[in-house]
């Protein structure tokens, strides 16, 4: 196997496939010199390259190999950092040389640009208009030459106009034997003379003018559909298409509705009609056939619609729609009730055709209509609700209890039921028939909604029907909510309807927390500012005496209702009784002290002020830095300088860190032209109160008045150094250098 004659000597030979065996062992031993080929392209690896790495020889490529590569990949990026900086500024260097080498055009000429916001008007037309040089291929030279006879003689018989009729006829330019119109420019003067004659029809005429309406003349033009050709090919492709559509199914209804609206589109209303005719024989129980019918016919004359839904309910007795379009074409109401009353002898479970009707009469016919319609639709609690409004009040509580036997699941029959008795004045009523509405309902198994009831308390606030609002709050407050959250959650929505601008609603919450939670001061503060921005005064005097019986030692409710007595209802006295009755609650309030003082203050009462100030001090009142300055502020208001200073040095005794004592103190002095006592007192205060700012700049302010002002600039820049961020130590020190 595999010997050639001849070969050792040169010959070539020939080999067959037996010499080499089969195409597959030779596929074999070329893919495995293939294998061995380095440079074959496909063994390529686009992470390893082209030999797949350089350990390829040698094995596999496990995880010390990746973790080397990682290595040697992380030294490259350092390198390549270091080097980053210096490159890109390189690079930034080159560009620029490049950019001033080779600059654009515009840079070029970006001055010569500017200068031409200079140039004058009469400059700008001085500049001369450029003349045409560009090369251009010139025309050749054109030669004339003079016009054969026979052309001209053609023209003129081209244009000539025959002015008369040759006695034979034979030699009529135009018409026939019977035509005597042979001047075309008669002609045109006759097409002028008809356009003249149509607009006068158009025109009236007012004292021997003629006046044309331009609005309604181009109100005309514009409903004048022009259709191009393209149009035209389209409307006959849908044409031919739908026809096939009918002619296929004859009795498909939306085919004949869509040629028939295709018909109309252009134009073509006759046999848009006729379309109509076949199709309503085609399809008699088609309701939209019909429709279309009445719309279409419409156009033409009211009373061709009308023998055309006669049609239509003869063929569809049982159709709303149709009776409905029926009544429509009616011109007075009392042709459309009698529609409306044969459509209902035919369908009287039509709620639509009921309210249809009701809408047409007066109160006392639609409450005889409203009582037959609830006995065909007994299911429509719009029907109970409206003949319950047109009824008296007994009346309307026999219909809303027949309504709540034909609706045990409607709730807002039961509501509806409770607004009647609150209208009538039965406000214990409502609130009755409200809890049984909530267990009524429960037991007919009603998913009960506690945010849908709130919406019903919400519209029964809007309604004026405040009772009813309020029992429906009480009896869905708590409904589905865990004992744990009660509190957050009425809370949240009595804030929520408070933003929404339902004060009741947010009140009655608040009353319902105030019930479960008598003890939080919060609610009780929430519940007085409710009241104070939408209730009434004797409304927060009452709320303010509940919360103080409640909470006692809550000081912020006894200064609230001290405050509205005095600033809102102008008594004093009435104010001076509850300060009282806070003092025997709280005997060691600071806060209660001081409202005391204020109210004696700023009613013009300083003796006053100043003998409940001496008791404060006298007992636990004296542990407060802030009574012992309002002492001081009154013996100012009262002139006792001396009892003044006295008192402000026996505080700044108690209270060295007390930075206000310290800047009285030094103003007492100031005012009394004792400048080395105030400097003193200004002195000892920063000491120790060194971020008081009023103290640095009061104390450089003396030093700037007695022309010291190298030490006020010293003592500002010390400020500064103790707080630096503070604005007014810097705006006291530009002020000083001025």
């Amino acid at each position: 196997v595999g010997y050639v004659p001849g070969l050792g000597r040169g010959a070539s030979g020939f080999t067959t496939r037996s010499d080499i065996g089969p195409a597959r062992a030779a596929t074999a031993v070329k893919d495995k010199e293939k294998e061995n080929n380095p440079e074959d392209d496909s063994k390529f690896d686009e992470f390893l390259g082209n030999d797949a790495g350089a350990l390829a020889g040698t094995g596999e490529y496990d995880e010390d190999d990746k973790e080397a590569d990682e290595i040697w990949d992380a030294v490259d990026k350092f390198m390549d950092e270091r080097r980053r900086e210096r490159r890109e500024k390189r690079m930034k260097e080159e560009l620029e040389r490049y950019r001033i080498e080779n600059p654009k055009i515009t840079e070029q000429f970006a001055d010569l640009k500017r200068k031409l916001a200079d140039v004058a008007p009469e400059e700008w037309e001085a500049i001369p208009e450029i003349g045409d040089y560009t090369i251009k291929k010139q025309n050749r030279m054109q030669s004339f030459v003079p016009v054969p006879d026979t052309l001209l003689s053609r023209a003129v018989a081209e244009q000539e106009v025959a002015k008369s009729i040759d006695a034979s006829g034979m030699a009529t330019p135009m018409g026939g034997a019977s035509s005597t119109i042979s001047d075309l420019t008669a002609i045109g003067e006759g097409r002028g003379t008809v356009l003249g004659i149509r607009l006068d029809r158009m025109a009236d005429s007012v004292t021997g003018q003629t006046v044309v309406d331009p609005k309604g003349y181009l109100t005309d033009l514009k409903s004048m559909t022009l259709r191009s050709d393209a149009d035209i090919a389209d409307i006959k492709k849908a044409r031919l298409l739908l026809r096939s559509v009918t002619q296929t199914n004859p009795h498909h209804a939306p085919g004949w509705i869509a040629i028939v609206r295709l018909e109309e589109l252009a134009g073509n209303f006759a046999e848009a009609r006729r379309l109509l005719t076949e199709a309503c024989e085609r399809c008699p129980k088609s309701e939209d056939v019909w429709a279309e019918a009445s719309r279409v016919y419409a156009k033409q004359s009211r009373d061709s619609a009308k023998a055309v839904l006669a049609r239509g309910v003869a063929q569809i007795p049982d159709s709303v729609r149709l009776w409905m379009a029926a009544a429509a074409l009616e011109g007075d109401k009392a042709a459309q009730l009698r529609v409306l009353k044969k459509a209902l002898e035919r369908i009287p479970i039509s709620v639509t055709l009921w309210k249809a009707a009701i809408e047409l009469v007066d109160q006392d016919d639609a409450k005889v209509l409203l009582d037959r319609a609830v006995e065909c639709c007994p299911n429509q609690v719009d029907l109970w609700l409206a003949l319950a409004r047109l009824e008296t009040y007994e009346n309307a509580k026999k219909v809303l209890n027949r309504a709540r036997k034909a609706l045990p699941t409607e709730q807002s029959i039961w509501i509806t039921a409770a607004q009647l008795e609150e209208a009538n004045g039965n406000a214990d009523m409502a609130e009755k028939i409200v809890s049984r509405a909530l267990k009524a309902l429960e037991t007919a198994g009603v998913v009960i909604s506690r945010d849908e009831w709130l919406g019903f308390a919400e519209q029964a606030e809007k309604t004026g029907m405040v009772v009813v609002c309020r029992a429906l709050v009480r009896n869905i407050a708590f409904y589905g909510v865990e004992d744990l959250d009660r509190e957050a959650t009425l809370v949240g929505d009595a804030e929520e309807q408070l933003r929404k601008g339902n004060m009741e609603v947010s009140r009655t919450l608040y009353a319902i927390l105030l019930e479960t939670f008598p003890s939080k001061d919060s609610l009780w503060r929430a519940a007085a500012q409710l009241e104070m921005a939408h209730g009434t005064p004797q409304q927060v005097e009452a709320l303010l005496k509940r919360a103080v019986t409640y909470c006692p030692t809550a000081e912020v409710l006894w200064l609230m209702g001290a405050k509205h007595k005095w600033k809102v209802e102008r008594d004093v006295d009435g104010s001076r009784r509850i300060l009282e009755e806070a003092f025997r609650s709280n005997p060691d309030s600071e806060e209660i002290w001081l409202a005391a003082f204020k109210l004696e203050f700023e009613s013009d009462e300083a003796p006053r002020a100043s003998l409940i100030l001496e008791k404060a001090r006298a007992g636990s009142g004296a542990q407060y830095p802030r009574v012992w300055m309002k002492s001081a502020i009154v013996e100012r208001e009262l002139g006792n300088k001396d009892k003044e200073r006295a008192l402000l040095e026996e505080a700044i005794r108690r209270f060295p860190h007390f930075a206000k004592l310290y800047l009285m103190l030094g103003q007492l002095a100031e005012s009394q032209a004792r400048t080395e006592a105030a400097r003193n007192a200004y002195r000892s205060g920063l000491l120790r109160c060194m971020n008081s700012v009023p103290l640095w700049t009061s104390a450089a302010a003396l030093e700037e008045r007695s022309s010291n002002v190298a030490k006020a600039r010293a003592l500002l820049e010390q400020g500064r150094l103790k707080n630096p961020k503070n604005e007014e130590l810097w705006l006291a020190a530009g002020r000083t250098e001025r």
